[in-house]
């Protein structure tokens, strides 16, 4: 295809990894899980970090961990805050342990969740906002942060998508009380199938590698704090504290996790040339509505939502890219409330003047009009100057 929508960042320092840890003949979590766990927590300026086998995994077990805390867990039938735009497996595990949604309108600008609807949203069963920083772009999270802080709300953000953004000197990723990651083929750096959680709470910490794994302690030093070690070392070695499950990522993904975060800060450069680029050529032109940058975006992808003000023909645009050959999808996964899982859900949305149950027009927006493009971490100048020619012609 002339214009892919994702792309390999590996090179031959991951294949050696692979080669070193097939030769060790030992796959299961070990070491090079636990180096790559210790350097990303590093690189974000956390204290602590656990993988999992995919970013969905870190958001399961992220929702979890706060039920089982000592003092102040989450119960079933508490509120969650969370954009109406985001994958699926943000919203699934918060459904799964019983919370009610609120669903917040975006910035159409941003496609993040409007801030401005946040504390209209936030209700006596609050306990929760979520934070999704969309395709590259930092939400809201200073002002989530403080929003929590000052009404006494856990704060987690699902940075699957935004992985070396930054906002106010800060990573996106560090403002969470818990803070995910995904390591998928297609985004910022690769493990094939992988995930992480961050965090700085060390109760968070050992709930997340119990939960990780079968509710079990192996992973928890002596004197943890959520269990209380007894003396029959027969029985310790097979104890289980929690409900968990078995999230646990491989070796081989842990051994690439750590050549692939060496390359990281070259990839999101490459990848912010490519949006200035980009930025140059749409910016400005009233029939393209693309991203506002908060803060520094690490330009996960290039969005587009066509202004519906001048009635553009959605299938005559699609037709003229697929005809280049340029490869093209939903924003993330479209407004969650035009799917059908939403009949399982126990939710509401929460709209421009902050009453119950209102229209989301700005998620319907990007939902019927906008699409994404990708981004990768090299030259992509004649593909994004093909697909303005493209457009241009498109919706004239």
């Amino acid at each position: 295809m002339f214009y892919e929508l994702a792309a390999s960042t590996w090179g031959a320092e991951e294949i050696a990894a692979l080669k070193r840890v097939i030769d060790s003949g030992y796959f299961t979590m070990g070491e090079n899980v636990r180096a790559f766990e210790r350097a990303f927590a590093a690189y974000h300026g956390k204290k602590y970090g656990v993988m999992v086998n995919s970013g969905s995994s870190a958001n399961l077990i992220a929702v979890a961990s706060l039920f089982y805390k000592k003092d102040r867990p989450l119960q079933r039938g508490d509120e969650a805050i969370v954009p109406a735009i985001s994958w699926a497996t943000t919203y699934h595990p918060l459904q799964q342990y019983g919370l009610k949604l609120k669903f917040v309108d975006v910035d159409l600008a941003t496609l993040n969740a409007d801030p401005g609807l946040l504390e209209k949203a936030i209700g006596p069963r609050t306990r929760l906002i979520v934070a999704v920083s969309i395709l590259g772009n930092p939400a809201p999270l200073d002002v989530m942060r403080k929003l929590a802080d000052r009404h006494g709300l856990y704060f987690m953000e699902d940075n699957c998508e935004s992985m070396d953004a930054e906002l106010a000197g800060r990573k996106a990723g560090t403002f969470g009380d818990l803070n995910t990651f995904s390591f998928f083929f297609s985004h910022h750096i690769s493990t094939m199938e992988g995930g992480m959680v961050l965090t700085d709470d060390a109760e968070l910490d050992h709930l997340l590698r119990a939960l990780r794994a079968h509710g079990w302690t192996r992973d928890l030093p002596h004197d943890s704090a959520i269990y209380r070690r007894g003396s029959d070392d027969h029985y310790e070695a097979y104890r289980f504290i929690l409900p968990g499950y078995n999230v646990r990522p491989l070796e081989l993904s842990g051994a690439v996790g750590i050549e692939q975060l060496k390359k990281l800060p070259a990839l999101t450069a490459a990848r912010r040339k490519n949006w200035e680029l980009f930025r140059s050529l749409f910016a400005g032109d009233e029939r393209f509505v693309i991203q506002r940058e908060n803060g520094k975006s690490s330009a996960f992808a290039f969005t587009i939502v066509l202004n519906p003000k001048r009635d553009p023909d959605r299938k005559a645009v699609f037709a003229a890219l697929k005809q280049a050959d340029i490869g093209f999808r939903i924003i993330t996964g479209g407004n969650f409330l035009r799917h059908d899982a939403i009949r399982f859900y126990d939710y509401e949305t929460v709209g421009a003047s902050g009453g119950r149950n209102e229209a989301l027009p700005n998620a319907d927006t990007a939902h019927d009009y906008g699409f994404f493009t990708g981004n990768h971490a090299f030259d992509l100048a004649p593909q994004i100057r093909r697909l303005h020619e493209v457009l241009d012609r498109a919706c004239r």
